[in-house]
């Protein structure tokens, strides 16, 4: 349940990628200032949006919450200029979870299970 909730919670984050209004408010920040932020910042919404389908799914679990611990750490560390204590803690949170998900899997309730095989009854 955990992990869908999480997955929803990115999914509704990286939606923004879609906003551009609020994605020219993200590429006023000095971070993305130059060509290669704005590249960055569309990246980083995009895996947002696709690491929360897939965790929301359960579909390659484990290489999605890779990705998505990867993200954050870079939003934590470089965006959010290492403050995970105060200001920019729901990132590093993001970068936890996604890590509990890597370690711990899908789940019963999930594509990768069903794909497993392992829901099968013996006969």
């Amino acid at each position: 349940m955990i992990r869908i909730i999480v997955g929803l919670f990115l999914i509704y984050h990286g939606w923004e990628v879609f906003d551009e209004e609020k994605m020219m408010v993200y590429l006023g920040w000095d971070q993305f200032k130059d060509s290669t932020g704005v590249l960055l910042a569309y990246l980083g919404k995009t895996t947002e949006l696709v690491g929360g389908i897939m965790l929301t799914i359960g579909f390659l679990t484990r290489i999605a919450a890779l990705i998505v611990a990867c993200t954050m750490l870079y939003v934590s560390v470089f965006v959010g200029h290492g403050k995970i204590w105060y200001e920019d803690q729901y990132p590093f949170l993001f970068v936890l979870l996604a890590l509990v998900f890597f370690f711990t899997g899908p789940g019963r309730y999930s594509v990768d299970h069903l794909l497993s095989g392992k829901n099968k009854k013996a006969v």
